[in-house]
C-alpha cells in the first residue's frame, strides 16, 4: 500500500512539471517576442503633410519590401488634415509638421517624432536678392513690401505663393517667422510644396517656402537673416526655419501600423534615407 502511494504521488508531481513546462513554452512564444515579417500583415493608411512625404515614399517602398504582405498607402492634404482625419480614424497615421491643436488633445493621439525638416525660402530665378532679414520677410508675407525694389532688387512686383490653412509648412511659417501676425490674402494658395515649387518657378518675381527637400534647380534658395540653410546651420541652431515631423495614432500604434512607424525610426532607415531626403535624424538634434 506505501508503495502505491509513493507511486501515485511521483506520478501526481510529474504531471505538475509537466503542465508547468508546458505553459512555460507558451508564454515564451507569446507577445514579449518581436514578430518575424512574415506575421507582420495588412494595410496601413497615413494622410497629412506634405512635407513629409519625400521622406514617407522611400520609406513606405523599403518598408514593402521587408515586410511583403503590407500594403502602405500614404496621401498628403495638409497637417490639419491629417491629424483630423486620424482622431477621427479615418486613417491610421496622421503626419504633420505641427503639434496637436488644442481642440485635438483629447482624442486619444500619441505622438511619434520621425525627423526635422527644415524650410527654406525660395524665388523666382528671375530675383536678384539672395538674402532677407527676417523684418523683410514678415513686411513681404504681410503685404506690406509688394515690390523687390523696396528690398534692395529690381523693380518687379513680388508674388506670394504660399499654401492653405490646413497646411503645417503654413503654420511653420506663421508660428516662427510672422509670430503671429497675419498673413497677406493676396496670395496664391497651392495645396502642396510639390505645387508651391512649380508656382514660383513659373511665376518671374515670385516667393514662397518650402520644405527643404522640395528644393531644386527650377527655384533660387534665399538667405534668412543672413545664414543660408544648410544641415549644420540647423543643427548648431543659427539657421532656425525648421520644425519636427509627427506620425500621430489613436491610441498607441500595433501590428503593421507599429512596425511601419519602427521602420520610420529605426537605426538603418534614419541613417540610410534621412539626410538623404532632405531631412535631418531626430537623434542629431540637441
Amino acid at each position: 500500500m506505501k508503495i502505491f502511494k509513493k507511486t501515485k504521488i511521483a506520478a501526481i508531481l510529474s504531471a505538475l512539471v509537466l503542465t508547468a513546462g508546458v505553459l512555460g513554452g507558451c508564454g515564451s512564444s507569446g507577445s514579449d517576442k518581436p514578430a518575424a515579417s512574415e506575421d507582420i500583415q495588412g494595410t496601413v493608411t497615413a494622410s497629412g503633410s506634405t512635407a513629409l512625404l519625400p521622406l514617407l515614399k522611400p520609406a513606405q517602398e523599403e518598408f514593402q519590401k521587408k515586410y511583403s504582405k503590407v500594403t502602405v498607402n500614404i496621401a498628403g492634404g495638409g497637417s490639419f488634415t491629417g491629424m483630423n482625419q486620424v482622431a477621427s480614424g479615418a486613417v491610421n497615421i496622421g503626419n504633420s509638421d505641427v503639434v496637436l491643436p488644442s481642440e485635438l488633445k483629447d482624442k486619444g493621439l500619441v505622438d511619434h517624432q520621425v525627423a526635422i525638416a527644415p524650410f527654406v525660402f525660395v524665388v523666382n530665378p528671375s530675383v536678384t536678392v539672395d538674402n532677407l532679414t527676417q523684418q523683410q520677410y514678415v513686411d513681404i508675407l504681410t503685404g506690406k513690401i509688394t515690390n523687390w525694389k523696396e528690398v534692395g532688387g529690381k523693380d518687379e512686383k513680388i508674388t506670394l505663393v504660399h499654401r492653405a490653412k490646413s497646411s503645417g509648412s503654413r503654420a511653420t511659417i506663421a508660428d516662427i517667422v510672422l509670430k503671429g501676425v497675419a498673413f497677406t490674402d493676396n496670395a496664391v494658395i497651392q495645396d502642396s510644396n510639390g505645387a508651391v515649387r512649380a508656382g514660383i518657378a513659373s511665376t518671374p518675381g515670385a516667393i514662397g517656402y518650402i520644405d527643404a527637400a522640395y528644393v531644386d534647380n527650377t527655384v533660387k534658395p534665399v538667405a534668412y537673416n543672413g545664414v543660408k540653410y544648410t544641415p549644420e546651420n540647423v543643427l548648431n541652431k543659427t539657421y532656425p526655419v525648421y520644425t519636427f515631423e509627427h506620425m500621430y495614432t489613436k491610441g498607441e500604434a500595433t501590428g503593421a501600423v507599429k512596425a511601419f512607424i519602427e521602420y520610420v525610426m529605426s537605426k538603418d532607415f534614419q541613417e540610410s534615407f534621412v539626410e538623404k531626403n532632405g531631412f535631418l535624424p531626430i537623434t542629431k538634434m540637441k
